[in-house]
């Protein structure tokens, strides 16, 4: 009998501990405020690539903590959701585990849609503090033309359909599931969960201690890209004590994403170092959205994977025709490169470049430059039999549809 080896999961947030203690003092700006302070959408090429697409018809499952689809940037945009757990929502908008509001955080940046006119609000906060004295700044929003209006947070893919799916990350606040379902359990089936609900893109901001995997995972991942799935995933952080890139990040075929910090250089604290980064992307000095209609600041690469998403979504939106693996090769082979001459374990094959990455008229490989799982398997599980997916087990409820609101 083969001994199981547990494998430990962190969402892939700068300093798990530092997020936490951010969340309770978080005072959200006014919503034109959060709206200024997205500066990858002008700097990285998002703006100019919403002349063509912003995602419609793309579904993007958030494989997470759980998404508020109620807050008010996100309005619409939880179309589905499920809970891998065990001990959240049904639907998978219950904030869970050591950082509940990360998958809203996570969420918003992704495909937030904004708002028009929300009231201003109080941040959360630790003790009563008479109220917040921040005044607001009108702005006149350059992007306000995008999204749903012109105040709050509009994501990458501002018109992409989003499905939550919680998973319990047990921290030293949360513990572990009451529930009892391992995360080696728990994200296979929030994986072939997604697959089968519809998901075009899925988001991973979570990391591992280990660049090995869990071999239960192997079919789920092997069905994604079966089913021709893009998965994305975070590359974790150095500061939150991955010094190296670690599984799903690792796994073949996955876009892994590095972090880069305000200046576009390789981020010291919010991003670990590995040959399965795939691309950077922005991971320091982020605004995101917070249960209960509130913002945070915040980095890590928790981060940078849904700006990655959310091109994806774009790209997927523009050229439905394309593969996922050519998807992944758009993004992959329209990065600009940085840190040493060609591929590197800091930036992968470069600096995301969004404008470039939807074009026109641009020849991508068919096959996956990152890998592929089925390979992977045959060569390294099976001593060179062909994989065989496993049928999906049936230990998520069915897809419960969300009406808008």
């Amino acid at each position: 009998m083969r001994t199981r080896r547990r494998l430990a999961v962190r969402t892939a947030a700068a300093v798990v501990a530092g997020l936490v203690a951010l969340l309770p003092a978080a005072v959200p700006a006014a919503a034109d405020e959060v709206r200024a302070k997205e500066y990858w959408l002008e700097d990285y090429g998002i703006a100019e690539a919403w002349r063509s697409t912003q995602g419609e018809g793309v579904t993007v499952a958030v494989i997470d903590s759980g998404i508020d689809g109620n807050h008010p940037d996100l309005a619409g945009a939880v179309v589905g959701g499920t809970d891998a757990s065990g001990a959240g929502d049904p639907r998978g908008q219950r904030g869970i585990g050591e950082v509940p509001g990360h998958g809203t955080l996570v969420g918003t940046l992704l495909a937030g849609r904004g708002h028009t006119d929300g009231p201003e609000q109080a941040g959360p906060s630790a003790r009563p503090s008479g109220g917040s004295t921040a005044k607001a700044t009108p702005a006149r929003d350059p992007f306000g033309q995008y999204g749903e209006g012109p105040d709050g947070i509009v994501g990458v893919a501002p018109k992409a359909d989003l499905l939550a799916v919680s998973v319990w990350i047990e921290g030293q606040n949360s513990g572990p599931n009451p529930a009892g379902v391992t995360v080696d359990e728990q994200v296979p089936a929030a994986v072939r969960w997604a697959v089968d609900n519809g998901a075009d893109v899925i988001n991973m901001s979570l990391g591992s201690t280990s660049t090995a995997w869990p071999e239960s995972w192997d079919e789920a991942f092997l069905y994604a890209e079966q089913n021709d799935v893009v998965i994305v995933a975070a590359a974790g952080n150095r500061a939150g004590g991955l010094t190296q890139v670690g599984a799903p990040a690792t796994i073949p075929g996955v876009l892994a994403v590095a972090g880069l910090d305000r200046s576009g250089v390789a981020s010291a604290e919010a991003s670990s170092e590995g040959i399965s980064i795939a691309v950077a992307a922005p991971s320091e000095n982020l605004v995101g959205g917070l249960p209960g209609g509130f913002y945070a600041d915040w980095s890590g690469t928790s981060g940078a994977a849904p700006l990655v998403s959310g091109v994806a979504a774009l790209i997927r939106s523009r050229y439905p025709e394309l593969s996922a693996a050519q998807v992944v090769n758009r993004i992959v082979g329209t990065a600009r490169d940085a840190g040493r001459p060609g591929f590197d374990t800091l930036y992968g094959y470069g600096v995301l470049d969004v404008a470039a990455a939807v074009g026109e008229d641009l020849a991508v490989p068919e096959e996956n430059r990152l890998g592929s799982m089925a390979e992977w398997i045959q060569l390294y599980r099976r001593g060179g039999s062909a994989p065989t997916p496993l049928p999906t087990p049936p230990d998520l409820p069915a897809a419960e549809v969300i009406p808008p609101p």
